[in-house]
Formats: C-alpha cells, sequence, structure tokens
C-alpha cells in the first residue's frame, strides 16, 4: 500500500484547490446546473475520502495490503493484545490524525444539523404566534412587513413557504406565482440537505478556501434549479421583476429572529430569501445575467462525460482503499 497512500494524497491535493477553483470560475454550471451540483457533491465526497484514506493507508501500511485487511489486523491489535510493534510513530500519528479527522467531520455535520433544527424550531414558533394563513396555499403564510421577503422553512410535513405584506403588494399575480413555484422547488427538491452538508462541510475545514467556493456555488446553484423550476409556468419577464422587487428587501431580520433561511439553512443574524432578498450580490447578479442571456443547455453527451467524471471520482479512491496491494 506504499503508492496507494501517495495517490490519494495527491488526489486530496487536487480535489481540495485547483479542481474546485477552476470549477468556480467555469461557465458551464449556468447552463446545466444540476449536473454541476452532482459534480461538486463528487467533488466533496472524494477529496474527503482521499484525505482520510491516505493517512489511513499509510498508517496500516504495514500490517495490510489493503484498508480492510489492515483495519482487519488492527482490530485484533486493539481487542486482543496482539503486538504492535509492527507500527512505528509515524504510522500511529497518521491513523490518529485520520481518526480525529473523521470524527471532526462527523460530529460537525452533526452539531450543524443540530444547529438548524433547534433554529427552524425556534423560527416555527415565531411564525405561530406572527403569522397568519394565506390565501395562496396550505402551507403559506404571511409576516407583517412592509419589505418584500419570501422564504421558505423546511420540515417536512411542517414545511412552509413565508411571504410578507409589502411582497403581496409590491408582486403582480403572476410575479406571485413564480415566487410560490421557486421557494415550492426549494422544498420539494430538498435543497436544505444539501446547503446543510456544504455548510458543515465549510464549518468543519474553514481553513480551506476552497469550502467556501463550494458553498457559494451551491448557494448559486439551488437557486438556479428553482429559477428552472419556476420558469416552467411562468415567463422570463415575469421571473426577472419577481427577483428584482424580492432583491430590493430589508436584509434586516423580519420579525424579530436572528435566525431564518436560505432555502432550509438557517443563517444567524440574517434575513435571507431564496428569491432574492439577502442573497449575495453577486448570486443575484448571476442568476439574472442568466435569465437575460440565457445560454443553450449542455448537450447530452457533455452532461454525461461530467456525471462520468463525477462517478469515476467516487470510484477510483474507493478501488485504491480496498483493492488489495493494487500500487503495491
Amino acid at each position: 500500500m506504499f503508492w496507494t497512500s501517495y495517490l490519494l494524497a495527491v488526489l486530496a491535493l487536487i480535489l481540495a484547490w485547483p479542481v474546485p477553483v477552476l470549477l468556480s470560475r467555469a461557465q458551464w454550471p449556468a447552463r446545466s446546473p444540476f449536473t454541476a451540483m452532482v459534480l461538486w457533491q463528487a467533488i466533496a465526497l472524494a477529496g474527503g475520502l482521499s484525505m482520510i484514506g491516505a493517512m489511513l493507508v499509510y498508517g496500516l501500511e504495514p500490517i495490510g495490503d489493503n484498508l480492510i485487511a489492515g483495519l482487519k489486523r488492527l482490530a485484533g491489535m486493539v481487542f486482543n493484545n496482539e503486538p504492535t510493534t509492527a507500527l512505528g510513530f509515524w504510522h500511529v500519528f497518521a491513523l490518529s490524525a485520520a481518526a480525529l479527522l473523521t470524527a471532526h467531520l462527523v460530529f460537525t455535520l452533526l452539531l450543524t444539523y443540530y444547529k438548524i433544527e433547534r433554529q427552524r424550531r425556534r423560527h416555527r414558533e415565531l411564525l405561530a404566534l406572527l403569522a397568519s394563513p394565506s390565501d395562496d396555499g396550505p402551507r403559506t403564510v404571511v409576516i407583517n412587513h412592509d419589505s418584500p421577503v419570501a422564504y421558505c422553512l423546511p420540515g417536512g410535513a411542517r414545511s412552509v413557504t413565508v411571504l410578507s405584506d409589502g411582497l403581496m403588494a409590491a408582486l403582480e399575480p403572476a410575479e406571485l406565482r413564480a415566487v410560490l413555484i421557486h421557494e415550492n422547488a426549494h422544498l420539494s427538491q430538498r435543497h436544505d440537505l444539501l446547503l446543510w452538508a456544504f455548510a458543515a462541510w465549510r464549518q468543519a475545514l474553514p481553513w480551506f478556501p476552497t469550502t467556501r467556493l463550494a458553498q457559494t456555488a451551491v448557494n448559486s446553484l439551488i437557486e438556479m434549479l428553482a429559477d428552472d423550476v419556476a420558469l416552467r409556468s411562468e415567463s422570463t419577464g415575469t421571473l426577472i421583476k419577481a427577483i428584482a422587487i424580492v432583491a430590493s428587501g430589508t436584509s434586516k431580520p423580519a420579525i424579530g429572529t436572528g435566525a431564518l433561511s436560505e432555502g432550509g439553512v438557517v443563517v444567524e443574524g440574517n434575513q435571507v430569501s431564496a428569491m432574492g432578498g439577502a442573497d449575495s450580490p453577486r448570486t443575484t447578479a448571476s442568476r439574472v445575467s442568466r435569465l437575460l442571456s440565457p445560454q443553450p443547455e449542455l448537450t447530452r453527451g457533455a452532461r454525461a462525460t461530467v456525471l462520468a467524471a463525477s462517478a469515476m471520482l467516487l470510484a477510483v479512491p474507493t478501488a485504491l482503499l480496498i483493492l488489495p496491494g493494487l500500487f503495491g
């Protein structure tokens, strides 16, 4: 497994820096947001697998020719008091680092989920007190606020779309439908799960610039995906006007809470609207530019190539880890 650990380390470095940087600068993701989303997920998963795998394989190299064999031998050492003389200092260090990093990633993922759920629960309690049902849908409520505000609060059967009085007054019926379709797309496509995973990744590895790039890209892509759903029913001009109106809204919390959501991931201290509200100016600008100057969708061959590359990103580190003595 000597060369395997180095190959995994090189792959981890490539996926941690140049690949995400290049992808974040590419123009084609706007032409196929779903395909780009799959690729971002593959990069994140393969990068984490390669990073942890490189340390594991190096640490287990003296006692097994693949990950499974090495882990079985290590378990025997731990639980059966077998001699550990085969493991040197750096092997033990690598195994400890792999275990700590894995625990850190899992803990951060669970902690982020706990925080999100707690904030959503608080927000629902406030909505129960301050919001009133809307005639626009069974899971739509209205808050008394002059600024145009629209966002969704995921929660399975308890999911709701929240609109403000200011938004209702500012939008024409077709524009309001576009907003509702957009928000419902976030809920039905479970964009909150994607945002949760990438938010946790950034929280776990904040020193990696690519975690910020990935989270920003995913935020933009889910907005484009929801825009595409709205475009099936409403015109481009209607959607652009709705985005512009919501983007003009205030960035202050609408109902006195520091926890509101963007596609389901709660952001402390900011009012965030999936239709534009407190989206970053860059995200809003990219969405409007995409709608004003539509580009043809990626060809079927191009999409198939990107999806195949995504599958390979996951298959390569997996094969390096489990195939016996693949590279000696």
